[in-house]
């Protein structure tokens, strides 16, 4: 009697025959010694008795509790299992290659416990991966030259096959969760991902790539390999892989570095092209599937929103990277909006740092209540904003170390209410418009939003004064508007020119706030169109910031055209913005020649 024969008799289950054990790994090591028609003959012919045997070795191997058990009761299972997979001849028959690789995905251990499960690991890797490419495997080699197949159909053929045989059994429902004992089939998904490692280029392997990452996680086993992740984040980001719009958003679920990267991505596109218009943005916003994947879980939301607030903290002033939030943001309650059958999450989970008092009013759009009621609403966030920045002072003024954790809590409270009012500027938007038509008497509030929008740090303490210049430019601009005799008046319009520019000398209003009311007054203003075009046409150009003011415009123009702000004479509004739109074309147009 054999030793592989006693150690069975043994140890094995009943369920198993010993002899007939025996008899399948002497042929295993027969056919594999020689490759003549009578070992080919006798792989044909016994094919089908070792499909059955094969149905018994796996159920035997699923009612054992883990892969050093399994491989104490059946010590020579690796050497049987190996020798036929690299038979072709019994692995170009579809079921008995399906059953070799489930007994291979019953031996994987998804978190192995000793040398034993790491070292099965290893070569379970080493053979699923081998199957899937065996360029140089002779006895493929052999198998094609015997059929007259080319290699290339061949390969393509088997390909198919084990892609197709994977996605079958990668769809199977979690076993697990009924006995925490029982051998879970949600193993066979890091099995699946590992041998997926070097096809994520191919054409052939999209399905399954699909199918992996979209595979819902029901249980802690159902888990996909890093090394497959990382694969398919290279591959996707270099564009050697095409996936689905699913699909893209479940690797971003599954792996943080490849949502990341393309946030980053995103950027760059935004911080390095020039005339990028809002609606190009919106865009390429949409293309990106960053706002639909946010809509989807609230975990990649909350990734993208904490990136897009460490770059905000470091790049307070850039205007791109605001207007990037603004239309993110947008873009991103839309969808959420288009979810809300199918989700509940609660605002408070998504913008957890925010001062929850000011969330659901700044996140409300302006179209969602009567034009009447802006005003008291834009009053009360004003002044909401105002208490939190005099409390943020005062902490400012106690140098004593009590207060020290209450001064840091305030800076980060005031930091993450302008966040908040960045990604909610339809409220900005909607305060400009408002001070075209307002009087001295209620413009207070209005202003100080505006002021603070640019102004959130208070450097130096001198809000108060970028207060006062800001509202020396709104009188400005009231006055000028307000002309009708021409030629204009020389000297207000370069008043306003000087406060459009910026003097490092002392602290003044950002020529971006008055540029934004510039633009508001030449649109909304009661004024002749041939008046504001002339207006802002001298201004913007004796201030330089020509494509400045083609941004505001054409943020301004996406507002409307999305409904977040709304007018009461929209016709007439959309026609002075294209208006002068073509003027301020016109006149890059004409600087571009002198330039070159």
């Amino acid at each position: 009697m054999s030793q592989l024969q006693i150690q069975l008799q043994q140890t094995a289950e009943p369920l198993l025959n010993v002899q007939e054990m025996q008899f399948w790994l002497d042929k295993a090591v027969a056919w594999g010694q020689a490759d003549s028609p009578d070992t080919r003959k006798d792989t044909c012919l016994h094919l089908s008795r070792l499909r059955d045997f094969l149905q018994q070795l796996l159920t035997h191997i699923n009612n054992m509790n883990s892969t050093t058990e399994t491989m104490k009761t059946l010590p020579f299972l690796g050497q049987f299992l190996g020798r036929l997979c690299w038979n072709p001849y019994v692995t170009a028959e579809a079921t008995s290659r399906r059953l070799l690789f489930q007994c291979l995905w019953g031996l994987y251990t998804e978190h192995p416990g000793n040398a034993v499960e790491r070292k099965a690991n290893q070569w379970i890797r080493k053979v699923l991966c081998q199957l899937a490419t065996e360029d140089d495997d002779a006895a493929a080699q052999t198998l094609m030259k015997h059929t007259g197949v080319p290699p290339e159909e061949y390969h393509l053929k088997v390909l198919r096959k084990r892609v197709a045989l994977l996605q079958q059994n990668i769809g199977k429902s979690c076993s697990s969760l009924g006995d925490i004992n029982q051998r879970c089939s949600c193993d066979s998904l890091l099995a699946a991902s590992e041998a997926c490692v070097p096809l994520v280029t191919c054409p052939e392997a999209a399905p399954l790539i699909g199918t992996l990452l979209q595979q819902p996680v029901t249980c802690v086993r159902a888990a996909l390999s890093e090394d497959f992740l990382d694969a398919l984040s290279s591959a996707y980001s270099s564009q050697r892989l095409s996936l689905e719009e699913q699909a893209v958003v479940s690797l971003w679920y599954h792996n943080l570095s490849s949502l990341e990267e393309a946030v980053l991505r995103l950027l760059e596109c935004v911080l390095t092209k020039t005339g990028l218009t809002m609606q190009k943005l919106k865009q390429r916003l949409t293309e990106s599937l960053l706002p639909k994947a946010c809509a989807q879980h609230c975990s990649i939301f909350l990734v993208v929103n904490d990136i897009f607030r460490s770059i905000l903290k470091q790049a307070e002033g850039t205007e791109s990277v605001k207007y990037l939030i603004q239309i993110f943001t947008s873009c991103f309650l839309r969808e959420l909006d288009l979810l809300q059958h199918q989700t509940s999450v609660p605002l408070k989970a998504l913008f957890p740092q925010s001062p929850q008092s000011l969330l659901v009013p700044l996140v409300t759009l302006p179209s969602e209540m009567p034009q009447e009621a802006w005003r008291h609403h834009l009053n009360w966030l004003s002044g909401s904003l105002q208490r939190l920045t005099e409390e943020e002072e005062e902490g400012d003024g106690d140098s004593s170390s009590s207060t020290r954790l209450q001064r840091e809590r305030g800076h980060h409270n005031v930091f993450d209410a302008w966040f908040l009012l960045v990604q909610c500027a339809h409220w900005v938007q909607a305060a400009v418009q408002l001070l075209v038509t307002s009087g001295p008497e209620d413009c207070g509030p209005l202003m100080w939003l505006l002021t603070f929008y640019h102004h959130p740090t208070n450097r130096g303490h001198h809000r108060a004064l970028q207060l006062v210049h800001a509202k020396e430019a709104w009188d400005h601009l009231r006055s000028l508007f307000s002309v009708v005799a021409r030629p204009l008046p020389v000297d207000r319009l370069q008043s306003l020119v000087t406060l459009l520019s910026s003097q490092p000398q002392r602290p003044s209003a950002s020529p971006l706030l008055i540029l934004n009311l510039l633009v508001n007054f030449a649109v909304f203003f009661q004024q002749s169109l041939s008046g504001s075009t002339e207006i802002l046409q001298t201004v913007v150009e004796r201030s330089g910031l020509v494509d400045e003011a083609a941004c505001v415009l054409s943020s301004l123009e996406l507002r409307l055209n999305e409904g977040s702000c709304l007018s009461s004479d929209a016709n007439r509004v959309h026609l002075r913005i294209k208006a002068l739109q073509n003027t301020i074309t016109h006149m890059c147009a004409a600087s571009s020649p002198a330039e070159n």
